[in-house]
């Protein structure tokens, strides 16, 4: 073996004994090649023990979240056109900036059935955390702010509600079962904004939340303390290198929480309301500027024939600036 590639080895295994050494308290020591060449063979048995450390404690974090979903794919990023998407894309954002998280409403009191991070199982980021909760049970804005986006994501979010909020956050709420608010809406801390469900990439109900600042996921635990119904702080400050980072948090706390919340919430059975369509709060849109039917019906879970059918216009037609479209 070359040293360079030695070298290179080394280094990667370095970095995966110092991981499994802050999960469990492990210690290791790792000699620097060109020192100490002619033990070359002890290094790498101690690089496969390193390996099987690493590999063990993954599999153990894995396991405290027995309730897991695959992440759905990220609204920001895939197969979204950029005026519905990532508002802040090309923008400049700060290294740091100091955001007041004060006046706030936990989305949902359910606890988390999956955290926020990568998924060595689907090779993708999880972007939020989904929280537990039955179908119809009802979902709040997180804070005071507008409705940006109502859509539906039939492979991923399912019915999904995005809001933008003064302190320069914005938070995605996925998989819901009903819209309660419409685009433009303003809303308050703990408004009810839709129900929950479990539409799109989902088998089971949950709500798949997200806290974003100019388009950077921020780990919600980072924010939000899950187990004690709380925020951390009244001022979160969002770093660039620390982001995803959570604080506190605690699988153990969490566990303890979600064993009291299957006692007060046991599952139950939904009987949807007949009154209204699913996924929508009302049964006409007002058209807006940059409409068009197709991001009519993707908004509010139906198609542009029937929109075309309920409102005796054409494909072709050209929509007006405040021109009211019956839903159903």
């Amino acid at each position: 073996m070359q040293l360079s590639q030695h070298k290179i080895i080394t280094r990667t295994i370095a970095a995966a004994v110092a991981l499994a050494a802050g999960v469990f308290g492990l210690s290791a020591e790792i000699r620097l090649p060109g020192q100490h060449l002619q033990q070359h063979g002890d290094l790498l048995a101690n690089q496969s023990n390193a390996a099987i450390q690493l590999d063990n404690a993954t599999k153990y974090l894995e396991s405290l979240f027995y309730e897991e979903e695959e992440p759905e794919l990220d609204i920001y990023t895939e197969g979204w056109e950029s005026e519905h998407v990532n508002c802040y894309a090309g923008m400049a954002v700060p290294q740091t900036a100091d955001i007041d998280v004060s006046k706030y409403a936990m989305p949902h009191p359910g606890y988390i059935t999956s955290p926020y991070g990568y998924r060595r199982r689907w090779r993708r980021m999880h972007k939020g955390v989904d929280l537990k909760l039955n179908v119809g049970d009802t979902v709040r804005a997180a804070f005071d702010g507008r409705v940006r986006l109502t859509k539906f994501e039939r492979r991923g979010y399912g019915y999904y509600v995005v809001l933008r909020h003064p302190n320069s956050l914005e938070t995605v709420y996925g998989h819901l079962s009903k819209f309660l608010v419409e685009p433009d809406q303003y809303v308050k801390a703990g408004d009810p904004i839709a129900l929950g469900g479990s539409t799109g990439r989902s088998t089971g109900p949950h709500l798949h939340f997200e806290t974003r600042y100019m388009g950077y996921a921020i780990n919600p635990c980072a924010i939000f303390d899950f187990a004690n119904q709380t925020t951390h702080t009244d001022v979160y400050t969002f770093d660039k290198s620390t982001y995803q980072k959570a604080r506190n948090f605690s699988p153990k706390a969490n566990q303890e929480y979600a064993a009291k919340y299957r006692l007060e919430n046991p599952p139950k059975a939904y009987v949807p309301d007949r009154s209204s369509a699913k996924g929508s709060g009302s049964s006409v849109y007002r058209v807006r500027k940059g409409d068009s039917l197709g991001k009519i019906a993707s908004r509010n879970g139906t198609t542009v024939s029937k929109l075309c059918r309920l409102n005796g216009i054409k494909t072709t037609t050209k929509l007006q600036i405040g021109q009211k479209l019956r839903l159903r």
